[in-house]
C-alpha cells in the first residue's frame, strides 16, 4: 500500500543543537544512519515503507545535510555519541539499528561498545577489513578532497554507484546525489571519509552478538561482497544478502528491495 509523502520538520538536539534529526511513525524503533555526503533525505523511501509499523529515528550526521560542521575531531565514536544522545532525549532505551555505508560502520562498533542499547543491527553496503590495496585508494582520495574540493572527487561517481541502465535512464538523479556531495561542507566531507576509510573494526566484528544482516549489492566498489562475506562470517548470529547487479546505489536505485529485507529482518 502506498503512502503519502510528508516532509516532517527536523528536530535540534537539545544538547547538541547542531545535530538535526526526524522522528516518525509508531512501534518498536528503528535508527537509521546515512553514509558519507548523504543526508537523512536518504532514507524517505525507507522510512515510508517502515513507519506504518515502527517508530523512526534518522539523523543528519554532524557535518552533514542540516547538521553543521563540528570542529572536534571525527572519530567512530563521535558518531556513535551523537547517536546514544539523540536515543536518550527521545527516551529510547533500545532499539533496531540499520546503518548504510558509513553508517554501517558506525552500526559495527554501536554494537560492540553499547550493545545493551540495540536489538537488531542492519548493515547494508557496509565495510570491514580493508586490504592494504584498498586503503591506498582510501588514501588517494583523501589527497583529491584535501587539493581539489569535493567536486574533484564526484567525477567517476556515476561509474563508482550507478548501474549502467540507472546512470543513462535517470540524468537527474545522478545530478542531484552529485550536487549533495558538493553541498556538503569540504572539511566535513573530507573529516567523513577519513572515518569511513580508515577506521578498523574487523577485529572485533565476531564480538556482535545481536541478529544481524549483512547486505550489499553485488557489484559495489566501495563495499565490495568480499566485505560482506567476511562480516557475515565474523558475526555468528548474520544473515547475508547480495542484490544482484546494484553497485553502492541501493538507496537510490532499489529503496523497495531493501525496505523489503528490513521488514522481513525487523518482523518479530
Amino acid at each position: 500500500m502506498d503512502h503519502p509523502q510528508t516532509t516532517p520538520t527536523p528536530t535540534l538536539h537539545p544538547n547538541r543543537p547542531i545535530l538535526s534529526y526526524l522522528v516518525e511513525g509508531e512501534g518498536p524503533t528503528v535508527v537509521l544512519v546515512h553514509g558519507v555526503g548523504s543526508n537523512m533525505e536518504s532514507w524517505d523511501e525507507v522510512v515510508r515503507r517502515l513507519s506504518p509499523s515502527y517508530r523512526c529515528i534518522r539523523m543528519d550526521l554532524r557535518g552533514h545535510g542540516r547538521s553543521s560542521l563540528i570542529r572536534e575531531t571525527y572519530s567512530l565514536e563521535k558518531f556513535c555519541e551523537d547517536i546514544i544522545m539523540i536515543m536518550d532525549v527521545e527516551a529510547v532505551s533500545k532499539a533496531h539499528l540499520v546503518g548504510f555505508s558509513l553508517g554501517g560502520l558506525i552500526g559495527q562498533c554501536l554494537a560492540v561498545n553499547w550493545p545493551e542499547r540495540f536489538d537488531k543491527i542492519a548493515l547494508l553496503s557496509a565495510v570491514a577489513n580493508r586490504t592494504p590495496e584498498e586503503r591506498e585508494k582510501v588514501v588517494s582520495r583523501l589527497e583529491m578532497i584535501r587539493e581539489g574540493g569535493i567536486v574533484a572527487v564526484t567525477g567517476a561517481a556515476k561509474d563508482r554507484w550507478f548501474t549502467d541502465e540507472f546512470a543513462r535512464d535517470h540524468p537527474q538523479e545522478i545530478d542531484k546525489r552529485i550536487a549533495e556531495l558538493i553541498a556538503n561542507d569540504k572539511d566535513s566531507y573530507m573529516e567523513a571519509y577519513r572515518v569511513f576509510g580508515t577506521s578498523e573494526m574487523g577485529p572485533r566484528l565476531h564480538e556482535i552478538k545481536h541478529e544481524t544482516l549483512v547486505l550489499t549489492g553485488e557489484f559495489d566498489q566501495g563495499s565490495n561482497t568480499r566485505m560482506a562475506h567476511f562480516m557475515n562470517e565474523q558475526i555468528a548470529n548474520s544473515k547475508l544478502v547480495i542484490l544482484p547487479r546494484y553497485r553502492h546505489s541501493i538507496m537510490v536505485e532499489a529503496s523497495d528491495v531493501v525496505a523489503d529485507h528490513l521488514l522481513e529482518f525487523l518482523r518479530p
